[in-house]
């Protein structure tokens, strides 16, 4: 039931940010004289079509909802009628032709803007960005940082949540910025400003960076109460069930829950006796970690998790949301800003200063859309926003098949006065393919590399 879940919201995400995509060619196609033959959602056969008349645009609804294509008049790929010639896309000036072919990529920035816009207003709730212990020998150490400070800005951006706090941090340091300003307040309303210091080595592994960092949120000493059992987990083949309050492990007292954590983390596939309170009895329990393994270190884990007092959890949570004003502004900072850090990390990537490790393929993606959607609506917004703004980025490189590869061509013809011989663009487009396909490859066995880890 899960993975179809995944599935329907992967399929719902990526219909949704290609079509749109399409549409942007579409609609200045049509703005600019193009005769558009076909307009479709979706590849494959066709389940439901409507066309005006007979010499209008097809609107088409086909069977794979993986995105869309627009078909124009265009003498390279098809005979074209003589009445239809002056409506071609061939025949078209460079400046229509260029329009037509950026206005995919422009119409996924523009969408993302208008989902982080919808974000804004209809606001998130996150937990408040409070620091937790602070481990010596890290970089938040060495800023200065002292457990119990809320983050209030990062780079002089407001930071209302954590993960926030952590996007701003992490963005800043992946676009390669190695000083990082975090202004903080204490218990006291008293301000600090710490200045994070990075390596240009920092940017190679994202999980050593988050280590070095050593910024944990703040979490309070809570009971080894079981909040949540995951179904067919290691908890829940032991017996253990929602309210257990766990008292001993192996004969050890159990003062608080992440005494429990660590405990079951040292001891993947190790029989563990177990002692709980259940409705004031005491019940005897057995449990076997499973082992999840990591390049630092392999861990155990039970597939359960810890119950939190509501009051707890309302004195951690803020809600933060723009006036439609305010949030338009925002929005379009915001689509700016991972439009540069997207251009930057695929930029260190190629010249190998970030770990190929940041990419994420088609399983990658589809999970992130389940896990996202399951969160909320405005966590499943935001993702499509940024893998939105991902799409229009990347179809604006110059590399053969995508859009800023017609773009070059156009570029170069605008230069020599007349256009790129077909021949020559029909052997860099093959090149493009084969490139393209090379790393959905590569991403592909990232992404089942990470299912095994």
């Amino acid at each position: 039931m899960e993975t179809l879940y995944t599935i329907f919201h992967f399929i719902i995400a990526i219909g949704l940010l290609v079509s749109i995509h399409e549409f942007g060619h579409f609609w200045v196609a049509r703005k600019t004289g193009v005769k558009v033959i076909r307009f479709s959602v979706g590849f494959g056969k066709a389940i439901f079509s409507y066309q005006k008349t007979p010499d209008s645009t097809e609107y088409v609804l086909s069977a794979i909802p993986l995105g869309g294509y627009v078909k124009m008049v265009d003498e390279r790929e098809d005979e074209v009628k003589k009445e239809d010639l002056p409506f071609a896309f061939n025949r078209q000036p460079l400046w229509a032709r260029s329009a037509i072919v950026v206005a995919g990529p422009l119409f996924n920035l523009l969408l993302a803007i208008v989902l982080f816009w919808a974000v804004f207003i209809i606001g998130e709730t996150g937990m408040r960005p409070i620091v937790g212990e602070i481990s010596s020998s890290t970089l938040a150490a060495d800023a200065g940082f002292v457990e119990g400070e809320e983050i209030l800005l990062v780079n002089n951006k407001n930071a209302p949540t954590w993960a926030e706090a952590m996007t701003l941090i992490f963005s800043a340091v992946m676009q390669g910025e190695q000083d990082v300003s975090v202004l903080t307040k204490n218990s006291d309303e008293i301000e600090q400003l710490h200045l994070l210091q990075f390596t240009k080595q920092d940017t190679e592994d994202p999980e050593k960076l988050f280590e070095k960092l050593g910024l944990k949120p703040w979490s309070p000493e809570l009971e080894a109460i079981i909040g949540k059992v995951i179904d067919n987990s290691p908890a829940s083949l032991a017996g253990l069930k929602t309210g257990d309050l766990v008292i001993s492990a192996n004969g050890e007292i159990v003062k608080d829950w992440m005494q429990w954590v660590e405990f079951v983390r040292d001891r993947p596939e190790l029989s563990i006796a177990l002692m709980v309170e259940r409705e004031g009895v005491h019940v005897p329990l057995t449990i076997v970690p499973e082992r999840i393994e990591t390049e630092q270190k392999d861990f155990g884990r039970i597939g359960a998790a810890v119950h939190i007092p509501e009051e707890l959890i309302n004195s951690l949570r803020v809600e933060y949301s723009l006036p439609p004003i305010e949030a338009l502004s925002a929005a379009c900072k915001k689509t700016w800003f991972y439009s540069v850090s997207t251009l930057k990390m695929m930029s260190k990537m190629i010249i190998g200063e970030a770990s190929s490790k940041n990419l994420s393929g088609p399983i990658s993606i589809a999970q992130y859309a389940g896990e996202s959607a399951e969160r909320g609506l405005v966590p499943f917004l935001k993702f499509l926003a940024m893998v939105s703004v991902s799409l229009g980025v990347l179809n604006l490189l110059p590399i053969p098949v995508l859009d800023g590869g017609h773009l070059m061509f156009f570029f170069i013809e605008a230069v020599k006065g007349s256009p790129v011989h077909e021949k020559i663009q029909i052997g860099f487009q093959q090149v493009g393919i084969l490139m393209l396909m090379s790393l959905m490859v590569f991403s592909v066995f990232l992404d089942i590399e990470r299912i095994f880890q």
